[in-house]
């Protein structure tokens, strides 16, 4: 690995070229974001961020290897191997089925409680450090075993387990009216952002399984989204609600996230129905209109969409970049966001160490020198997943 330096300022490439047209521009980006993630990125997590003596994942990395001390959160465990879960099919050779089986191992042998949920954290040697069960650590726990299917095959183990979480969420954490409680024991606030991930995991096991529970369970989902979550009028997403799904009305629960705006329009898309679809789109141009500034989506606004957080972590460029791409296929005036969610993503890979990433970028322009964390590497993945589809898609028919 190469060794660690200071980040530069991202303002190389910062405007898409004059006169370039944004397809083609989204298309060298794609290209570029995918070798770097099947030359650079996939080759040092598998090698570097895989425990390979111990098992499990590693929280961080740096230019100088792993942060061995962190304990290890559930949900990273699980993203990472939703990550390897999908690298085939992204066309990287590595030995996939053997991160994702010896991480699913690790996982179910350290963090699984005796009610079938799961544990939020644990240390490096699986020690139990915190017995919390969150809904958003189970949503991923979902995700990961349905990505799971596609390299390990449909296995009796995947699809029990899968059941088997669903069952105690269903009689753990569901509540009488709708929607879920946000963990065990801390039930409230009632959260947006762990029923964003659920539904994701039920359209994953859509695409794999026949079972009517995950169609049932999406339904559900949609339906609290467009009738709790996102607010009629204003059409903003809100985060926290109270026990009769009111919006919290303090300053913590007039925070609105540009982020999973962009992410629950690409969900909603993806659902379809005409409702669900043009929910999302009102979303995505919302935060399209509001929540990105300087070239890249910013944390957090409030509820009246002025600017509550101006520093900008990567992860919301990929869901914005996400949901423009599932939409730009049927609507080309989409690819000019497109290309500009691309670049931006750019700018956090380019500017760390090879084949780690920067999280932050402050309101000064720069980003801030620290490990890069794992957690991220999942909404990379999906975005440069879902940015190739949608060249694919839109590519011309040839006679």
């Amino acid at each position: 690995m190469q060794g660690d330096r200071q980040p530069r300022p991202p303002t190389e490439d910062a405007a898409l070229p004059a006169g370039a047209e944004p397809r083609e521009t989204a298309g060298r980006l794609h290209g570029e974001l995918h070798d770097w993630l099947l030359h650079a990125a996939l080759p040092l997590w598998a090698q570097v961020g895989y425990d390979h003596v111990r098992g499990g994942f590693h929280e961080r990395l740096s230019a100088e290897g792993a942060v061995a001390a962190d304990a290890r959160r559930a949900r990273v465990q699980v993203r990472q191997v939703f990550v390897f879960a999908c690298a085939p099919q992204l066309g990287w050779d590595g030995d996939a089925a053997a991160l994702v089986g010896g991480g699913l191992e690790y996982f179910f042998r350290h963090y699984r409680r005796a009610d079938g949920l799961f544990r939020t954290l644990c240390a490096s040697d699986g020690t139990p450090l915190d017995e919390r069960a969150f809904l958003y650590d189970q949503a991923f726990v979902l995700l990961a075993l349905a990505a799971s299917t596609r390299v390990l095959g449909a296995q009796p183990l995947l699809l029990d387990s899968a059941g088997a979480l669903l069952e105690s969420l269903l009689r753990l954490l569901k509540r009488s009216g709708p929607g879920f409680e946000s963990g065990i024991p801390e039930r409230l606030p009632l959260l947006s952002n762990p029923h964003m991930h659920l539904l994701e995991a039920a359209l994953a096991w859509c695409e794999v399984s026949e079972a009517p529970a995950w169609r049932s369970l999406s339904e559900e989902v949609v339906a609290l989204a467009l009738t709790r979550l996102i607010e009629p009028g204003s059409g903003v997403l809100r985060e926290r609600f109270g026990e009769d799904w009111l919006p919290q009305r303090d300053t913590e629960g007039r925070v609105i996230e540009p982020g999973h705006m962009f992410e629950w329009a690409w969900l909603l898309e993806r659902h379809g129905g005409a409702q669900a679809a043009a929910a999302g789109l009102r979303l995505l141009r919302l935060a399209e209109a509001h929540g990105v500034q300087r070239g890249v989506v910013v944390n957090a606004l409030l509820d009246d969409l002025t600017l509550h957080d101006a520093q900008a972590r990567l992860w919301p460029q990929t869901e914005r970049l996400k949901a423009n791409a599932r939409l730009a296929p049927r609507d080309r005036r989409r690819w000019q966001a497109v290309a500009q969610a691309a670049l931006a993503l750019k700018r956090y890979l380019a500017s760390a160490p090879e084949g780690l990433w920067y999280d932050m970028l402050t309101v000064n322009n720069r980003f801030i020198a620290e490990p890069a964390p794992a957690s991220t590497f999942y909404h990379i993945v999906t975005a440069i997943a879902e940015l190739g589809a949608a060249l694919n898609a839109s590519e011309p028919r040839r006679n």
